[in-house]
């Protein structure tokens, strides 16, 4: 166990109280976020999130106080500093104890941990052969490789849950999360593990979590794991409420944190009691919290700087609570501004969306590939200096002049009006100029035909 939070080193950052700062400025949030390249309308806040320079500066501060004197800090600042983090992670997500609080690099970390706790379970003949598991189709790239890579490795069945795009409801998500647990027991067969995402990457969407949990706590399914990635900073993150045995979130995209930084809830029950991190160090066996907080020398300054991050964000009207809800409000606006001035229509209704939305893009462009919408990004970026997501989808054979891609936008607080009316005039440009994809080079000048990636 870590002991009680003590002073830090009198020559680092400080925990005394500070005298209450005023609200922040307009002119103060651009110069914390001036390190931004500002030529590029950056509307992509969800794959990497933004750190503000006094959270930068505060982090260096840790990274000096380490390199200073680290013997000290090791044996004298770092885990009582570390406690502090998870304290305060403890508040903003309410669990009931702190030692269901770790820290991790980021979400693909936390799902590693507790697959491989799935993985054991196969191997010490808990889980039998056959038994399933259940995720989202729209589940983020790296979780899926990893259910192959830990689940069906050991002898798991995998069950995608298979979502239509566009949603109008999450009666329609709630409709076939309980076709894919019911295809599961087909047979007398067992679901050992359910992952869940609060907030799909893309297509971006708010999953329904807190139902979808109680649908698997009465089919009886084993583990049930959420992968909020997205979430903490974006939507309300109660994990006591939600009900998940399971739950992670990264802290350096909607949190202002710096990379990397995440949290994994483990609800206390028999299920953590031989949970591990996959790197073994020196604290093997002391619980997780301990042996996630020390994985051998490294650079743990992003996941120390967390009491800094939350006194930047409780500069703001509100607090965290009050930035995301702004932030929703304003990504709704930009997007139903666009999709009239496109022509188009949203992905999802604004009550689905979180501070990220989709926002349907013209038919003309001709986007019939992921290959494609990479080419369209990559457009966008080299041309008009534009970063946003592109999603393909795929079109039903019945639709006449379907909408087969969708821009994921974001709003974060550096964000102004301009950025989004750079893009949309961008394609209307573009619209305008009869570009179409598939004519040779044309997206690009080829800089994206031979690329292949996945957004985060």
């Amino acid at each position: 166990m870590f002991s009680s939070p003590k002073l830090r080193h009198e020559n680092g950052p400080t925990t005394t109280s500070k005298p209450e700062s005023k609200p922040i400025t307009g002119t103060e949030i651009e110069a914390e976020f001036s390190h931004h390249d500002l030529t590029v309308a950056r509307i992509n806040n969800g794959s990497f999130g933004s750190c503000p320079l006094s959270i930068i500066s505060a982090q260096q501060q840790w990274q000096l106080q380490f390199l200073k004197q680290p013997d000290y800090f090791y044996f004298n600042t770092f885990k009582p500093s570390m406690l502090k983090s998870r304290i305060l992670i403890q508040s903003l997500v309410n669990t009931e104890d702190v030692d269901e609080i770790s820290i991790v690099d980021n979400a693909t970390t936390a799902a590693a941990i507790v697959l491989q706790h799935v993985t054991w379970s196969f191997f010490t003949s808990n889980f039998q052969p056959g038994d399933a598991a259940v995720m989202l189709h729209y589940a983020y790239g790296s979780v899926k490789k990893s259910v192959q890579a830990y689940v069906a490795r050991a002898g798991g069945k995998v069950i995608e849950v298979q979502l239509p795009f566009p949603l109008l409801s999450n009666e329609e998500i709630i409709t076939e999360f309980d076709k894919a647990l019911k295809m599961g027991k087909i047979n007398g067969g067992k679901i050992r593990l359910a992952v869940i995402d609060h907030i799909t990457s893309m297509p971006s969407v708010v999953i329904p979590v807190k139902e979808l949990v109680k649908m698997c706590r009465d089919e009886g399914v084993d583990i049930i794991f959420v992968d909020g990635a997205h979430a903490i900073g974006n939507v309300e993150v109660d994990v006591g409420d939600i009900g998940a045995d399971f739950y992670t979130s990264n802290l350096h995209k909607w949190f202002f944190s710096p990379p990397s930084a995440a949290f994994l809830y483990c609800k206390k029950s028999d299920k953590v009691l031989d949970l591990h991190h996959p790197v073994v160090s020196i604290e093997y066996g002391n619980g997780l919290p301990i042996e996630s907080a020390w994985i051998g020398t490294r650079d743990y300054s992003a996941q120390l700087v967390i009491p800094e991050v939350l006194e930047f964000v409780n500069r703001f009207e509100g607090g965290i609570e009050g930035i995301r809800r702004r932030n929703h409000d304003k990504v709704v606006e930009m997007a139903e501004m666009l999709v009239k001035a496109w022509g188009t229509k949203l992905g999802t209704p604004p009550e689905m969306c979180s501070s990220m939305a989709m926002v349907g893009m013209p038919a003309c462009l001709g986007i019939s590939s992921d290959s494609d919408a990479l080419k369209l990004r990559t457009h966008l970026r080299v041309l008009f200096k534009v970063e946003v997501p592109i999603y393909y989808r795929a079109a039903l054979e019945e639709e006449v002049n379907p909408i087969t891609g969708y821009a994921r936008i974001s709003h974060q607080v550096y964000n102004t009006i301009e950025d989004y009316y750079r893009f949309r005039d961008a394609i209307i440009k573009l619209a305008n100029d009869g570009f179409k994809l598939g004519r040779g080079d044309q997206a690009g000048h080829g800089a994206a035909s031979n690329f292949r990636g996945h957004d985060p």
